[in-house]
């Protein structure tokens, strides 16, 4: 009972890296979601800010979500806080002696951190700073290289970095619990990767991704253009089985011309299988293999647990799907020969993105989750251009900014009903899941605003690397 009374009062404070910062409460939430915890702040919550106070949480909740995170930095158990050292000591010698105690006995030892963010200490300022919280009672003894609890001073100097004040805007003590996964991004880099693509994920993108999917153990995650297989690399990671399939044939086969520099033509083990391999997941592979996402090879049934995705858009990658606008006679009894090559032909984004959506209704499984990247001309974009489907509801809507004229978003939805349970009149007439074509300019607008700024008339070739 008193384990419990004391993990009711406490508060939680969660160091966020300051990248990617409208991913990083989506991610939070996900997190929390997968543990059945909704999403509770304590005080004044600001989402741009490093410092979140969160409240309702056990720190077993908290451990599991930083055994994920890549947006959180560390999370700390919240002892005191306040806007000057006075008030922090008021805060702190009010919070309950037996929350302290078992981290402060005599057989203990410990460390005391000072970390600062948008502002440099000296060391001499520092040790100034532990001395003079002489007012707590630690027992134990000091050790730097491998104590058994460690404590953390934090101070917040704002986040402009051409306005730091003299004096902290905030500051927080508390007891160290758990470090976030910001090392995945460095370990699963792309440059240090098998085998890459001209569009192959960020690594730590992919991740976020993941965690917006709420990917857990044994679920079953697809991507419909899987490229080079970047996000089945980061869903692996979190224990899922994972497949994929593509239009390109010598992406899927690792075949053709490299992407690395110095480097003319890919190797004999360049593949997806390859990549996984490398991170040790090979055992969560099912296979990928060369498919037309307009014309999905898959049984009518509910069968992923997340659909994540990066479409192409026309700019590094062509969107294409077989078929054609000539008369083309087929083969008789449609057999084909083994070098046969499909015909292709334009395969516009808004018809991808409601095709994307309508197979995530009829083939994710109830609360399962949709991730894919939407691109968006800046200057016209408005809410009502993301894709909208009655099955699906949007979860969250991030921008990564590309350049001053475009972006994309990452969406986030989830399913909430099976397409059976609709009234299809209904549906096709409610103008709100209409295809939105205006998704078709983007790639001329986007070489419209690198006309503009490059004063030339067509560089497209150039950007296409052609």
């Amino acid at each position: 009972m008193a384990t419990s009374t004391r993990q009711s009062c406490l508060k939680y404070l969660l160091h966020l890296a300051q990248d990617n910062l409208d991913f990083r409460l989506p991610e939070i939430k996900s997190l929390l979601a997968l543990r059945g915890k909704p999403f509770h702040s304590s005080g004044n919550f600001q989402e741009k800010t490093p410092f979140w106070c969160l409240d309702g949480l056990s720190e077993e909740d908290v451990r599991g979500v930083m055994a994920r995170s890549v947006c959180a930095k560390s999370a700390f158990e919240l002892w005191g806080h306040g806007t000057t050292h006075s008030e922090l000591k008021t805060s702190l010698l009010k919070y309950p002696t037996e929350n302290m105690s078992p981290f402060m006995r005599k057989d203990s030892t410990y460390r005391i951190n000072v970390y600062t963010f948008n502002k440099t200490l000296e060391f001499e300022d520092r040790i100034k700073r532990i001395d003079s919280m002489d007012y707590l009672p630690f027992e134990g003894t000091v050790n730097l290289k491998s104590p058994q609890h460690i404590f953390c001073l934090l101070e917040d100097y704002g986040t402009d970095p051409n306005d730091i004040p003299e004096h902290p805007n905030y500051i927080y003590f508390g007891r160290w619990i758990a470090d976030g996964q910001r090392e995945l991004i460095r370990s699963h880099s792309v440059k240090n990767r098998h085998f890459i693509g001209n569009t192959s994920m960020d690594a730590g993108l992919s991740f976020i991704m993941a965690n917006h999917a709420k990917v857990n153990k044994n679920d079953l995650v697809f991507d419909p253009f899987v490229g080079t297989g970047s996000l089945l690399v980061a869903c692996s990671h979190f224990r899922a089985y994972v497949c994929g399939t593509d239009i390109d044939y010598n992406t899927i086969h690792g075949r053709g011309r490299s992407s690395r520099k110095n480097k003319t033509w890919r190797g004999p083990d360049e593949n997806i299988r390859a990549n996984l391999r490398q991170y040790g997941t090979e055992d969560m592979y099912i296979d990928v293999m060369v498919s037309d996402a307009s014309k999905h090879v898959w049984r009518e049934a509910a069968l992923f647990d997340a659909i994540i995705t990066d479409p192409p858009y026309g700019i590094r990658e062509s969107t294409r799907r077989t078929g054609s606008h000539k008369d083309v006679t087929k083969p008789q009894d449609a057999i084909y020969e083994e070098s046969h090559v499909s015909v292709t032909q334009a395969y516009h984004l808004s018809d991808i993105f409601t095709d994307l959506l309508n197979f995530s209704a009829h083939h994710l499984v109830l609360g399962g989750r949709l991730v894919y990247w939407l691109p968006v001309y800046r200057p016209e974009y408005c809410v009502e251009m993301v894709p909208l489907n009655p099955c699906l509801r949007i979860i969250s809507n991030c921008e990564q900014t590309l350049s001053s004229h475009t972006s994309r978003r990452l969406i986030t939805m989830e399913k909430i009903k099976n397409p059976e349970e609709l009234d299809s009149l209904a549906y096709l007439a409610d103008p709100r899941f209409s295809p939105y074509q205006g998704h078709n300019a983007f790639r001329e607008k986007y070489f419209s605003g690198v006309n503009k700024r490059s004063g030339k008339e067509d560089n497209k070739a150039a950007v296409n690397g052609e």
